[in-house]
């Protein structure tokens, strides 16, 4: 060890001290489980379903054929006379490699992204909103997390002690965000949404939290997930209100976290961005300092490992604008690959070009399965004993409320585990089901929950959820007669 200049004292304790659950200890457990299973082990379960990851292709999705064979045309365009794919897709496929720097896909792009591709996610923000996007606010990114962070480390007051910029997060939260602010030496301001109004935003209680934090740090931001990650909430066009009039009256620049705003399942609700609703408030408000982020690995392309994103940022000063753009370009550009993902997403085929029914079909099909999976897992969840979920009303993910016997609790602090971990490592143990423990995302004092994706299949999922519930009701038993 004496040999060593990077021991645990000397890792950087911001790093040391980073915690990220949806892949942390069980996960690790259930990797295991599968590598003792592959080895002929005997458990009570025959595989491992691994539900703490909205990784979509992993669980069973099948890829987009448009996205796809685009894709494939631009990584081998001497596919191009060959392949008989459809000639609107020849057309896209050539579009893009004319904006690649020799044409081809193994070049750098412009830090900020291939200009095309802005100038198409401009255009889809435009039609969305019904409100201008410029293509020069928007930047791709290798996926929505490197866009967040890059955004909060502008937010960075580079000062210690009461000095340190604040952030405020919900909580729950996507651990993305608590692990980026440890890592930044930020203060993290803790704002609980209302699990029993359906996981809403009060703004008395942002109030309760910025004014909780102003002594301990310089608050510099508001993060807002919409819809929400782990909870599966869909805020309402007055609770969007509500925030930006927050913000602006305590100078907080937004971030909006809206890479769900296509898996919508509640009725009645309905995805309005940010930037809609900041500009159609009027000259008080419009000019507010907004990044909102989109991802390709989630929606109906679930396209996680192509590492495709953007984050639209509007109404920065000139010469902030210019450091954001130096803090990008020593990152060189994102992945094309993944940048040319996002262009299929943000100019899908129109109605009547080749590849449109097939497209409209595949897409639709997998929002109407998330959406059946949404429905079905919230009854079932909801008709057993000791547990209560609100409605997945939107993104990937039940975040179940579990009401664990006292015995049960005692037995977690014996094995130095926070109740739902112990929950969650049984429930593996016991059925090969990898969920995640609410604490790794955060949840009021008292209050256990985990996390399970709703992406494995129909049939895995009814299968999963039957043994879920065989486990807990045994779970119960065994801890109420102690």
């Amino acid at each position: 060890m004496a040999d060593k200049a990077l021991t645990m004292d000397a890792v950087n304790p911001n790093i040391r001290d980073m915690e990220y659950a949806v892949r942390g200890p069980i996960v690790a457990r259930a990797t295991e489980l599968e590598k003792e299973l592959a080895k002929g082990a005997n458990k009570p379960f025959t595989s491992v379903m691994k539900a703490n990851i909205g990784d979509c292709h992993a669980t069973g999705q099948t890829p987009i054929t448009f996205i796809r064979q685009v894709l494939s045309l631009c990584a081998y365009p001497d596919m191009m006379d060959t392949c008989g794919f459809p000639e609107d897709v020849k057309e896209r496929a050539k579009r893009l490699l004319g904006g690649c720097k020799g044409g081809s896909v193994g070049s750098y792009s412009a830090s900020p992204g291939i200009d095309v591709i802005r100038e198409d996610i401009a255009k889809y923000i435009s039609d969305r909103d019904g409100i201008p996007s410029k293509p020069e606010d928007v930047m791709l990114c290798t996926g929505a997390s490197d866009g967040i962070k890059t955004i909060l480390a502008m937010l960075m007051t580079g000062k210690l002690g009461k000095e340190r910029a604040g952030i405020m997060i919900p909580v729950p939260q996507y651990p993305l965000y608590s692990a980026t602010l440890t890592e930044f030496n930020a203060y993290p301001i803790p704002y609980y949404l209302d699990e029993e109004n359906h996981w809403g935003l009060d703004v008395k209680e942002l109030k309760r939290a910025i004014n909780e934090a102003k002594s301990n740090c310089v608050p510099r931001a508001i993060c807002v997930i919409n819809p929400g990650n782990p909870t599966g909430q869909v805020l309402t066009r007055q609770n969007i209100e509500d925030v930006i009039k927050f913000a602006k009256q305590e100078k907080l620049m937004i971030l909006a976290d809206e890479v769900y705003q296509h898996n919508i399942w509640g009725e009645g609700c309905q995805f309005f961005s940010f930037k809609k609703v900041l500009s159609e408030m009027g000259p008080e408000y419009n000019k507010m300092e907004l990044a909102s982020f989109m991802s390709a690995s989630k929606g109906f392309m679930g396209e996680c490992g192509a590492r495709g994103g953007y984050a639209e940022v509007v109404n920065l000063l000139p010469d902030v604008k210019a450091c954001l753009m130096k803090s990008i370009s020593a990152k060189l550009c994102p992945p094309i690959i993944g940048q040319i993902v996002m262009d299929c997403i943000t100019n899908p085929p129109k109605s009547g070009e080749p590849s449109y029914e097939k497209f409209k079909q595949e897409k639709d099909n997998v929002l109407a399965l998330l959406k059946k999976k949404a429905s079905m897992v919230t009854s079932l969840f909801n008709s057993i004993e000791g547990i209560k979920c609100n409605e997945v009303q939107g993104a990937m993910y039940a975040f179940p409320r579990i009401f664990l016997p006292p015995a049960a609790i005692e037995e977690a602090k014996k094995r130095n585990q926070t109740p739902d971990a112990f929950y969650c490592f049984q429930l593996l143990e016991t059925t090969g089901i990898c969920v995640v423990p609410g604490s790794g995302f955060g949840e009021k004092e008292g209050t256990y929950h985990f996390r399970i994706t709703i992406l494995p299949k129909i049939e895995e999922m009814t299968s999963a959820l039957e043994r879920f519930k065989e486990f807990h009701l045994a779970f119960l038993a065994r801890y109420k007669s102690n």
